[in-house]
Order: C-alpha cells, then structure tokens, then sequence
C-alpha cells in the first residue's frame, strides 16, 4: 500500500502525459482487435496483469513467484496465438486514414436488406431449396468469406435465390451479407456447432452450421430447411425455428434493422465526436 501512495506523491506531468499516450495506444489498439477471438485472450491478459499488482500491493511472496516465472513463457506465447490476429490488425492499419468515413450500413439499407432476405426466404421455403444467409455485424467474419467465392454483389432476392438454386455451384454454403450491406461472398464454409444442448438432436448441416457461426462471433443467420422448407434463425447460439416471412421480418428488424452504428477505427470514431462538438464546423463554411 505504501508504494501506491509512494506512486501518487511522485506523479508529474511528463508521468502523466505517459500514461495518456499509453492509454491512447491501448485505446487504438482496441479497435484493432474487436470483433476477434483475440478478445478472450486479451481478457487473460488483463487478468494476468491484475494478478501482478495484486501480488505487489498485498506482497504476495507465493503468487509473485507464480506469476514471475510464467511470464516468460508467455512472452513467447502469445505472439503464436495472435498471430492471425496480428496480421488483421497490421492490415486494417495500413488501410485506416485519418478522416476515413466508412459507416456500416445505415438503417434505411438495411429495412431494404431485410425485405429482400424475407422475400428470398418465402420463396426458398415454397420450392423447399435450402439456404444458408449470414448477417455481419460487428464480429470478423474475414476468414468464413475468404473460404467461399467472392461477389461483393447488392443484395436482392433474385440474386439470393439464384445463389441456392440447387443446380449451381455455390448453393451448397453459406452467403455472407458483410458490414457494407453487400453479398460478400457464397458458397463459404462456417464451423458446425459444438454445443451438446442442441435443440433437436436431428438438426442438418445447415442448422449445424447456422448455429455454430452464432457461437463464435455476432452473426445473424438465416437457415431455410431443404427438406421441410421451414425458416428458423440464429443469433448468439440460440435458435428459433418454424417462421415465416412475415415473423422472421419482425425479427431481423428487431435485431439486425436498429443495431447503432459503430465506428471502423479509433480516428473515425474521434472525427465524430470532433464533430458532434462542432469542431469541424469549419469545413463546412469554406
């Protein structure tokens, strides 16, 4: 405790402006790694952390020791599970600008999203086709796109229904609506759910599938049976099956048509408060 109080009367301003840029990084950084699985291991790390100081403040002989020879280790470590997660964030870095504005789909695209996915569904459901459509909202979903064909295409009802038309090539995967509201990709492979509470234990691929990537990440899925033709709908590793368009229409708006936009980066996100201050008011009078 002493040394707490040792810190505080010690504290001046070049400390102080320290401690501000490493919040700054921090903070930065943060907006690198959201919406990844690096965000669990960040949280051990933290707690690694609080252990350290716990074990200062309180002279913890034992834990100091713990925590002292584990920490080479980890040294090493780490680097090797963020690795993929690194190299993202190395990426969305090179590409950040300073006053990029980038907005996620606004709420008027995405009422016409959700028209179109409905209609889709309705019609998926009459021919008994099955189908498989992925919302994007704030998790990754980079490496589920890359393992499918690449479209970047709008999103209708004709292009989803010619997707799972079941003698094309890309109807047997998943379509992937990213974060700009576009087809991003088809044919794309998602990981199968490994909970044992399954809600029917004679759940497809497809429910599989739907299920699992809601697990892993904050994605919306669509699942259209192939053998029943009825719709269900996942969202955090729940299901609720047996919809039709007009239920599942109140459903995505609910979840999906409303969500706040987030910002893409730590600049963005600091030129919209600017701006909400006023700030920037200067640009719009020259």
């Amino acid at each position: 405790m002493n040394e707490l109080f040792w810190v505080f009367d010690n504290l001046s301003a070049k400390s102080l402006a320290d401690i501000v840029l490493v919040s700054l990084l921090f903070f930065t950084l943060s907006f690198f790694i959201r919406g990844t699985q690096a965000v669990a291991l960040l949280r051990s790390i933290v707690v690694v952390v609080a252990l350290i100081l716990l074990a200062n403040l309180l002279e913890l002989t034992a834990l100091s020791w713990l925590v002292r020879t584990t920490l080479p280790a980890l040294a090493f470590v780490i680097p090797v599970i963020f690795q993929p997660e690194l190299r993202r964030g190395l990426e969305r870095l090179g590409r950040a600008g300073l006053f990029t504005n980038n907005r996620q789909t606004a709420a008027s695209a995405r009422t016409q999203i959700i028209s179109e996915i409905c209609e889709a569904a309705e019609r998926l459901s009459e021919r008994r086709h099955g189908g498989l459509i992925v919302l994007q909202r704030n998790s990754s979903l980079d490496e589920y796109i890359r393992t499918g064909i690449t479209l970047d295409s709008e999103v209708t009802s004709e292009i989803l229904l010619t997707i799972f038309w079941p003698k094309t090539e890309l109807h047997d995967g998943a379509a992937i609506i990213d974060k700009r509201g576009r087809i991003a990709s088809a044919a794309s492979v998602l990981p199968l759910s490994s909970s044992r509470n399954l809600p029917n234990r004679n759940l497809g691929t497809r429910h599989r599938a739907a299920l699992g990537i809601s697990e892993v990440s904050d994605a919306i899925t669509i699942v259209v049976s192939e053998e029943t033709g009825r719709i269900s709908i996942t969202d955090g590793g729940r299901m609720i099956p047996k919809l039709d368009a007009r239920r599942l229409q109140t459903i995505l708006t609910a979840i999906y048509g409303i969500n706040r936009k987030r910002p893409d980066s730590p600049w963005q996100w600091l030129r919209e408060q600017a701006d909400n201050m006023g700030l920037l008011d200067w640009r719009k009078q020259t």
